[in-house]
């Protein structure tokens, strides 16, 4: 009975693990609000980004260790709404939008923005007749991207001080955008969904070293490379679903085939056109019958 009752205790502690991560990410949230008003700009960035990590890891500890509740999720998604909807909005209102008026509806606009993206998510998660690859993209920016997105003029300021990149009207358009790419139907890859060949593993893991480096000595500028490769990726996401949508059975397919398939379909229009070009060559191909 001693025995049962500990293994008992054992399990309610590793279902709570991933709601405490889960909390940490929502007191990391909250606490860039108090860190912008103390104007540490740097710090407030740092715990949106803590935030992130640790929205990250909820989840996976939560399907590793098979803890997966619904107050877990319901628990996910408000602490989500509050860490990068609410947080980032009233860190820029107080730093960049000049806490007046057009400011502050600039901040409820990519607050809602946010929200809506949320409740969206939740509701393709319920959605069972969605095909299985669609389930490995994000529909619209994911909420800690569009975060790190909208807070980007914050980090320039940091790092270069006053510019006309901190101008309150470039900065409104540049949230307004960020919430935009959030609400957005534009596919964008999820992490578990990238694959890397065996012969790019050598270079990722230099890659990774070096982003562990200019995160301790440049961190501001780590976070600008970082958001810019995000935005770059977008349209190469794009392409990457409409061809999948087109080939739906390709999708059970290794990844390094599916790549082999997407190489051989975007050469084969080639063929085409450099021998249609052969035919207009010829003599008398140009003649109408």
């Amino acid at each position: 009975m001693i025995g049962e009752s500990l293994d008992g205790r054992r399990r309610r502690t590793v279902l709570l693990l991933p709601s405490v991560v889960t909390i940490l990410a929502l007191c990391a949230g909250l606490s860039a609000v108090k860190f912008a008003l103390d104007n540490s700009l740097q710090l407030a960035l740092a715990m949106i980004g803590a935030a992130a990590v640790f929205d990250t890891l909820d989840g996976r500890l939560a399907r590793m260790l098979d803890a997966t509740t619904k107050i877990g999720a319901e628990l996910d998604s408000l602490s989500d709404a509050i860490s990068f909807g609410v947080a980032p909005a009233l860190v820029l209102y107080v730093t960049l939008l000049n806490q007046d008026s057009a400011g502050w509806i600039i901040a409820l606009i990519y607050t809602v923005s946010l929200v809506l993206r949320l409740a969206r998510f939740n509701t393709l998660m319920d959605d069972d007749s969605r095909p299985d690859w669609e389930r490995e993209y994000f529909v619209g920016v994911p909420a800690p991207a569009a975060a790190l997105i909208a807070l980007l003029p914050i980090a320039v300021r940091a790092q270069f001080g006053v510019g006309w990149w901190s101008n309150v009207a470039v900065v409104s358009v540049w949230v307004v955008f960020a919430a935009l790419l959030a609400v957005s139907t534009v596919p964008t890859l999820a992490m578990k969904s990238v694959s890397v060949r065996p012969q790019a593993a050598p270079i990722l893991l230099v890659l990774v070293a070096l982003a562990a480096a200019a995160l301790i000595t440049f961190p501001l500028i780590l976070l600008m490379v970082l958001v810019v490769l995000y935005l770059l990726h977008i349209p190469y996401a794009w392409r990457q679903a409409r061809w999948t949508a087109a080939r739906p059975e390709t999708w059970h397919h290794k990844p390094a085939e599916r790549r082999a398939q997407r190489r051989a379909s975007r050469r084969r229009p080639a063929v085409l056109t450099s021998s249609a070009r052969l035919r207009l060559r010829r003599p008398g191909s140009g003649r109408s019958r």
